[in-house]
């Protein structure tokens, strides 16, 4: 059945470069300089760099998430096909206006080379070039999980304009096609993988069937789930069908 393949595209990012607007050509992606959306009273500011394998011995706040680019061409996460870049991922951190560090689990705060292992799954690949959002929050209000889950969703704000250029990106010129199936083998035994997620409460949540591959919007909190245990099959996990903000 149609319904049980998934195919990813994925585009190689070259370079990375600050520009007018959002763009991506001849294997370059285009960014703002700045956020193009108003903020939050909560938040002060996002300031963003682009961070390239020569120059990662620099100070960063604590890493909150490492965010691949993604995005639904046709179909719903796990089905139809994906365009995804490869080279380049969003990294999120943050801390108060006062210096207190935001998710400060592991104590990840300090130089980014010296703080991440590099070509581990979940962290980019060593010749990765990573987007670094830094999130600064005011001084005057506490770090609840709304405030949290506001981080996140404005990360996902930024993100959205290059998802809708890969939406219309020539599948043509994809530097790499995968093509997933969700396969019964008659006969053989039945695996089952239980995965336990992170759904205690304020950076502890993760967000489940949101509407693009690693996204915020129109997710579930596993949380408001009640930790419930949810069935989801491998290419709907391959695919991003859960979020980890842990």
């Amino acid at each position: 059945m149609s319904d049980d393949i998934l195919k990813i595209r994925e585009f190689h990012v070259k370079d990375v470069v600050f520009g007018d607007g959002y763009s991506f050509k001849d294997s370059v992606l285009t960014i703002p300089q700045s956020v193009n959306f108003d903020l939050p009273k909560e938040i002060l500011s996002i300031n963003i760099r682009i961070i390239k394998k020569d120059n990662r011995h620099l100070k960063v706040n604590s890493i909150m998430d490492i965010i691949p680019i993604s995005t639904k061409v046709s179909g719903k996460i796990g089905t139809g096909v994906s365009h995804t870049l490869t080279g380049v991922e969003v990294m999120l951190t943050g801390a108060s206006a006062s210096g207190i560090q935001i998710h400060d689990f592991g104590s990840s705060d300090g130089y980014l080379d010296e703080k991440m292992v590099f070509g581990r799954n979940g962290t980019p690949d060593e010749d990765d070039i990573i987007i670094g959002l830094d999130v600064i929050t005011a001084e005057d209000y506490s770090l609840d999980r709304a405030v949290i889950t506001k981080i996140f969703e404005l990360v996902d704000d930024f993100i959205q304009p290059i998802r809708k250029i890969l939406k219309v990106t020539n599948g043509r010129y994809a530097d790499y096609v995968g093509e997933y199936r969700n396969n019964v083998s008659n006969g053989k035994p039945k695996v089952v993988v239980i995965k336990q997620v992170s759904g205690q409460g304020a950076m502890y949540d993760n967000i489940l069937f949101p509407n693009e591959p690693c996204g915020i919007k129109g997710g579930v909190s596993i949380i408001d789930m009640n930790n419930f245990p949810t069935i989801v099959t491998p290419n709907e996990y391959r695919d991003g069908i859960i979020h980890a903000l842990v």
